[in-house]
């Protein structure tokens, strides 16, 4: 966590100074998970740093509005969730262009109705969005287990 954003660490870095060569700082450069923005962290090297719990969990999509952006999925446990957004339509953060390509490959996928379209939801620090996306098969072999 960098100024309290769940951030991924790319590099640290040491600097030495004082009487016996002993480390004296340490740099930390990191990329905001949710934004894509980079960010810096100058602090002692001995110091203890927050760590956010980060959780990825795949959902089908039922239905996208692509007017307000809201997506419909269904869940883990069987039921729907209507609290998600579309990529661009995010809370946190400018959409970045892999956002908007990302929003327009579900958008395109749910009008041909060919396949079902998964979404990968990222969530940490009560923050969601919607990372990557998946295709899968539409047939009944998902569903049922075939005869022995």
């Amino acid at each position: 966590m960098i100024k309290g954003h769940p951030c991924k660490c790319v590099q640290i870095a040491y600097t030495r100074g004082g009487r016996d060569n002993e480390l004296d700082r340490a740099h930390i450069a990191a990329i905001d998970i949710f934004t894509g923005k980079q960010m810096e962290m100058i602090c002692p090297p001995l110091q203890n740093l927050e760590v956010p719990f980060v959780k990825k969990a795949a959902y089908q999509v039922l239905s996208v509005d692509k007017d307000t952006g809201k997506v419909r999925v269904l869940s883990e446990d069987g039921g729907t969730r209507d609290d998600l957004d579309l990529p661009t339509f995010a809370d946190v953060g400018e959409p970045t262009d892999e956002d908007s390509k990302l929003q327009q490959d579900i958008l395109v996928e749910m009008e041909k109705g060919e396949k079902h379209v998964y979404v990968i939801v990222q969530s940490a620090c009560g923050i969601e969005k919607i990372v990557e996306s998946r295709l899968g098969e539409r047939s009944l072999s998902l569903y049922f287990a075939p005869p022995k």
